[in-house]
């Protein structure tokens, strides 16, 4: 593994870029992970297994998150992480490591569903890998909250900024009280040794959850064809659901491929086992097959 740094919008990324041995340009995977997330996390464990399995894979900290620059810090900007994953892209075929013409995109969780937008739309990106996916829908959104009441509220944060207050924050996660990712579950990941990392913080923007609930990563699946698609799920899972999964699934047009795993909580994807090698064995025969 070597540090990596990129440019993009004027913003550097820092990133991890990992090379199997072995003889020739390998095949080349961008990783993006879950909402709040840091490459020392969970991106940087599925980068670690890939390569291992003889990929090129860049795990990278998006912009305000990490050891990425970018305001307002820890900040959810869903364009602005499709254009990182465009210069991620642009920095793995500048290898000389990396087969420039075989580039795939793997994502999981949040990541997952940009992912599945940023390969629909990038000629370059030949296949797609989503591993315990949020493929976020407006609509959804919609039927599962108030979501007057929640626009109002979030538009209210906004324009207190817009009138030059300061940017907002609330806990990324918490056992009991207000976070943007409640309960024991999220908590059991970030708020304990397990998720531990230097360059994460237990708080995110208010504004973030406006663009969670607002985002549309779903229609991806619309417009992925002909690139190969991948998705892994867990049977249960109380944060991304089994059915957006299905729903992703179904759009998806062959060739295409849905793996169910065993787990029962949604972070059992990010770093038990035999979750994450179940996961990176249906990620790599699939790619062995595609990319």
């Amino acid at each position: 593994m070597t540090r990596a740094a990129f440019m993009v919008d004027g913003l550097t990324l820092a990133g991890d870029l990992r090379v199997p041995g072995g003889v020739g340009p390998r095949p080349g995977l961008v990783l993006t992970g879950p909402f709040t997330g840091v490459r020392s996390q969970v991106t940087g464990l599925y980068a670690e297994r890939l390569a291992e399995r003889g990929y090129v894979t860049l795990a990278f900290d998006h912009r305000n998150w990490g050891e990425s620059e970018g305001l307002p810090r820890r900040e959810e900007d869903p364009q602005g992480k499709l254009r990182d994953l465009r210069a991620a892209v642009s920095f793995l075929r500048s290898r000389d490591e990396v087969d420039r013409e075989r580039i795939g995109v793997v994502g999981v969780c949040l990541g997952a569903g940009y992912a599945l937008k940023f390969a629909a739309f990038d000629p370059r990106v030949r296949t797609f890998a989503g591993i315990a996916g949020a493929y976020n829908n407006p609509y959804t959104m919609r039927a599962g909250m108030d979501y007057p009441s929640v626009l109002a509220g979030l538009t209210e944060v906004l324009e207190r900024q817009d009138q030059g207050g300061g940017v907002e924050y609330m806990p990324a996660v918490s056992e009991e009280g207000e976070a943007a990712m409640p309960g024991d579950e999220p908590y059991a990941y970030y708020g304990t040794s397990r998720g531990a990392s230097p360059h994460w913080s237990n708080s995110v923007t208010r504004a973030s959850v406006r663009e969670l609930v607002t985002l549309d990563n779903m229609m991806g699946a619309d417009f992925l064809s002909p690139k190969p698609a991948l998705i892994v799920h867990g049977v249960v899972d109380r944060f991304c659901s089994p059915e957006g999964a299905e729903e992703a699934y179904r759009r998806l047009d062959q060739p295409k491929k849905l793996v169910w795993v065993d787990a029962k909580q949604h972070i059992d994807l990010y770093d038990r086992e035999p979750y994450v090698t179940q996961a990176v064995d249906a990620t790599a025969d699939f790619l062995a097959e595609h990319l």
